[in-house]
């Protein structure tokens, strides 16, 4: 039956070939179908994407995907788990209440700290279970990246352009005026500078003390100290009020008293074994610190003028500064204290201070006291610290603290916005303004060649002195009441219209 079926179907194809080759079914078999389908489609390569990606295992961390993949499925169950045995009073809870749990605001911290010593990684976060792309070697260390270096500096003076609109006044980039001053020693636990309410500038150079009156230009020289080889002035600082008096440390440890309208010395006070580094005015008392490492308190008006004598520093006392209300003294060292002391302790001997203060990691010479806010004093770090901090002297706590990346010689207040002038040694030996509360540096002074070491300030408030180891004076002409902001920045203390516009001058104290 098969064979005659066969044979049937093979009659039937050979018989009317010739006539069946002019007639063609429209309908084409399956395969025809799928071989012109094939033709017609485009070729891989011209496809953007695909249904498929093939991981790299190149790029992949494998302990890590494993790692995740474990972490995420089994943390919901692991967390039912702990849920329904600390119901129950399981086993858990009892080991729980025995044992610290991390709490839930420090968990992300944990984790990441945990991934980073287990993993070796920083961030998990940023890490993908699969990668299809292998990342390009990291650089090695010494590599330097000099585009990275050439946007950062475009960034850097972008900043400081964008800077310059924290204030509504121009601030002059250069001295208005330079006075040389000779034989000024460099030494950064001296204060060799002091300007009255009476518009006369102090300035001690080596053995001797001039005075420069800044209206007339005259130059005095007031007095002279020679008590042998190695004598010099270690401090001066005038009488808070008046300006007819004038206190100056000699490197003995006598304080001397002057009357500068008769040119006289009115009496000379001791106390301290070794040079007075430091003196600050309250009125009546006058403040000395000393290489000794105490701190004294003189009341001028009487024989017997020492009423009090404080320990708190091991080391040189080299900043001084009373508050605005005279309520209490801040003292800084060579030891790295800052020490905060109340007034009414002026009269025993045996109070300490309120606040021992030790977050500096060099000398604190710097101490100014804000015009603008009670109780808030500004302190600057030596070489080592490099910091300006912020305090609360009625609580002790730190309020802020910026690395300024030099060391911190000097600090003097806007006495008319809340703005801080900050003087720096090594490497740029600049002056830097800041906008407080946000540290934002508004515009840097550059000009001196040592570093800065003193500051002053005008009577009228807006003219800052600075002394530097280069041994020259230089004056800035930095702060202006608002109201005179868009004036020329001009101070009437020169004396009017013989300073010149735009050319500074140099003179010459001696």
């Amino acid at each position: 039956m098969t064979r005659s079926v066969v044979d049937y179907e093979y009659l039937i194809n050979t018989s009317f070939s010739d006539s069946n080759k002019s007639v063609r079914s429209s309908v084409r078999p399956r395969w025809e179908r799928k071989r012109q389908q094939g033709r017609d489609r485009p070729p891989l390569s011209s496809y953007n994407g695909g249904d498929r990606f093939i991981p790299n295992r190149a790029g992949m961390n494998m302990e890590l995907s494993k790692h995740m993949l474990r972490g995420s499925s089994g943390a919901d169950s692991m967390q039912d788990a702990q849920d329904v045995d600390m119901s129950d009073g399981g086993p858990q809870s009892q080991a729980k209440s025995n044992q610290k749990v991390v709490p839930d605001a420090n968990k992300q911290e944990y984790n990441s700290r945990l991934s980073a010593a287990l993993l070796g990684l920083a961030d998990k976060s940023t890490n993908r279970i699969m990668s299809f792309k292998e990342k390009a070697p990291s650089p090695k260390g010494d590599t330097v990246n000099n585009l990275n270096i050439l946007y950062s500096a475009s960034a850097t003076a972008s900043q400081k352009k964008s800077n310059t609109k924290l204030v509504n006044r121009a601030i002059p980039s250069a001295p208005s005026r330079v006075l040389d001053a000779p034989d000024l020693m460099d030494d950064y636990y001296l204060n060799l500078l002091s300007w009255s309410d009476t518009n006369i500038l102090a300035v001690a150079l080596s053995s001797t003390v001039y005075l420069w009156n800044a209206a007339s230009g005259d130059i005095q020289e007031l007095c002279t100290y020679d008590e042998g080889a190695g004598s010099h002035i270690s401090s001066v600082a005038w009488v808070q009020e008046g300006g007819g008096h004038l206190a100056v440390g000699t490197s003995s440890g006598k304080t001397q008293l002057w009357d500068i309208h008769a040119g006289k010395q009115l009496r000379s006070m001791d106390g301290h074994t070794d040079r007075v580094s430091s003196m600050a005015w309250n009125r009546h008392i006058l403040t000395t610190g000393s290489r000794d490492t105490s701190i004294i308190n003189h009341d001028v008006r009487v024989a017997r003028h020492n009423v009090a004598i404080h320990a708190g520093h091991g080391q040189e006392v080299c900043g001084l500064a009373w508050s605005n209300d005279g309520e209490i003294l801040a003292s800084g060292g060579n030891d790295n204290l800052l020490c905060l002391w109340d007034a009414a302790s002026s009269a025993t001997n045996t109070s300490g201070p309120r606040f021992q203060l030790t977050d500096h990691q060099a000398a604190v010479k710097a101490l100014a006291w804000s015009p603008h806010e009670r109780h808030l004093l500004a302190t600057g770090g030596g070489t080592a610290d490099r910091s300006i901090k912020f305090w609360n002297s009625q609580t002790g706590a730190l309020l802020n603290s910026i690395d300024t990346g030099s060391q911190v010689c000097a600090l003097q207040w806007n006495p008319f916005e809340k703005e801080i002038l900050s003087s720096h040694g090594f490497a740029r030996n600049q002056l830097c303004l800041w906008k407080y509360p946000s540290m934002a540096k508004i515009k840097e002074l550059e000009g001196h060649t040592s570093r800065v070491l003193h500051m002053c300030i005008s009577p009228d408030g807006g003219t800052v002195v600075s002394a530097a180891g280069d041994e020259t004076l230089r004056f800035w002409d930095v702060f202006a009441p608002p109201s005179k902001a868009k004036q020329h920045p001009k101070s009437d203390m020169y004396g009017g219209s013989s300073m010149p516009a735009k050319l500074s001058w140099t003179a010459q104290i001696r």
